[in-house]
């Protein structure tokens, strides 16, 4: 199987099997969102699209942020620690975020679409795995031209260490991923725009039982999880 690495200004290339990697925060998020019962994420790319998709479905709760900080108008962060307590069982969300939600919507020639972060690691690979696919790409939104997205390649390289049946480094995982230059803000000062039971959420690798799967059903990039 070729492993693909892509950021997010090549995605619109990628064809074929892809996966888009965001650790910090948007699909760690997600993730724990289908975990307390979501039953679908709507993915926007801007804050104005979002807005018309809460205007068209106003049972969405809106979910996102702007380089990291939370969008005024919006019900929720983009935070995995804010969805605690929060009855979101059946409920359905709109995402934006400045990675994840754009590598979802750029990756535009994918013929399967997953969305992932290390909660989700292992079952993503297994899923991907039965597709019997020749090659993957994975987007690693963090990835900029100045360097960071150390936590997005950790990720990726643990998925396609799963796949080549290749015995992952545990500690190296979370290593790369808490030295990252993303985490930083999240280890600092105390600030509730980054709290840091975030990066917690975010390192609880195989959390969960389900891979995420992007659906363009009606133009619209639908994300839910699929076992």
């Amino acid at each position: 199987m070729e492993i693909r690495r892509v950021t997010l200004d090549a995605c619109h290339e990628a064809d074929g099997v892809v996966v888009v990697v965001d650790v910090l925060r948007a699909f760690t998020t997600a993730a724990f969102a289908f975990s307390h019962g979501v039953d679908e994420i709507l993915l926007a790319s801007t804050v104005e699209e979002a807005f018309e998709l809460r205007r068209q479905n106003p049972d969405c709760l809106l979910v996102g942020e702007v380089e990291g900080l939370p969008i005024q108008g919006f019900d929720l962060p983009n935070s995995p620690t804010a969805l605690s307590g929060i009855d979101l069982r059946s409920r359905r969300m709109i995402q934006r975020t400045t990675a994840g939600t754009q590598g979802a919507v750029l990756s535009k020639k994918a013929d399967r679409l997953f969305a992932a972060s290390l909660c989700v690691g292992e079952c993503t690979a297994k899923f991907i795995d039965a597709l019997k696919p020749e090659a993957i790409t994975f987007v690693e939104t963090g990835v900029r031209m100045n360097g960071g997205g150390e936590e997005d390649a950790a990720c990726s390289d643990y998925i396609a260490d799963v796949l080549l049946n290749t015995p992952p480094n545990f500690s190296q995982i979370r290593n790369r991923v808490l030295n990252s230059r993303a985490a930083r803000k999240f280890t600092g000062a105390a600030n509730s725009d980054f709290p840091a039971t975030d990066l917690e959420h975010a390192l609880m690798i195989d959390r969960f039982d389900f891979a995420m799967e992007v659906d363009r059903g009606d133009h619209q990039l639908v994300l839910r999880a699929v076992r």
